[in-house]
């Protein structure tokens, strides 16, 4: 090891584990747990859906034609690629490049802005079209029964999607704000390849959402 990794902070452990290794041996085992949790939050969503277009199978083929397919690829595009940004930060990381980490977490964050960014637009879209859940559906192009249920489920499931992003933006503005303090390096990073975690199963259940919505 050179002197300037030598240097560098390891983490701190908290005083009820005997070593720094058994310590992010049980954070991964949590980050993992909470994980399987999200999972299975999606999974019923995913249930619910498969229930209603095995029912009203015309309405949502009908349904999805009326999505935009190239917002739906150009976002599936950004967020794949943001998945490769964040692991690339992590490789950094773990091999002391700190300011390359600092601008792949960076590009990371736009690119989520961007995604949110096209979701709006498409948002934005079925509110002047009145392609609204339950209700407040009125959308002219397609009157037939079960296509209330089909946006009712598309907006769940990706609004749902969409606080995940926002949430994983927060954590990857922190774990930038502390990979530019040099908090993570060789000898440390596992809070950074934590975040990276979650982040992978944001863009995961973006590749379920859009073969589900947009492919039909």
């Amino acid at each position: 090891m050179s002197p300037e990794a030598a240097s560098l902070p390891e983490g701190i452990l908290a005083h009820h584990f005997a070593s720094l290794e058994r310590q992010n041996e049980a954070m991964r085992l949590g980050m993992w747990l909470f994980l399987a949790t999200e999972i299975l939050l999606f999974a019923g969503l995913f249930t619910g859906y498969s229930v209603y277009r095995f029912e009203f199978p015309l309405a949502f083929a009908e349904c999805s034609r009326h999505l935009s397919l190239t917002a739906g690829t150009v976002n599936t595009i950004v967020l794949i690629t943001s998945s490769f940004t964040v692991a690339l930060s992590i490789h950094f990381a773990r091999t002391d490049q700190r300011r390359a980490a600092v601008v792949c977490l960076a590009l990371t964050i736009l690119l989520a802005l961007g995604f949110l960014g096209i979701k709006a637009i498409e948002y934005t879209a079925h509110f002047r079209e009145h392609a609204l859940p339950g209700k407040y559906y009125a959308f002219e192009e397609v009157k037939i029964p079960g296509a209330a249920m089909f946006y009712t489920l598309y907006f769940m499931m990706t609004g749902l999607h969409g606080l995940h992003v926002v949430a994983g933006m927060s954590v990857l503005t922190w774990l930038l704000w502390r990979t530019n303090q040099g908090r993570y390096s060789s000898r440390y990073y596992t809070g950074l390849e934590l975040g990276g975690l979650y982040w992978h199963l944001v863009d995961l259940v973006w590749i379920f959402l859009y073969p589900l919505l947009y492919l039909i």
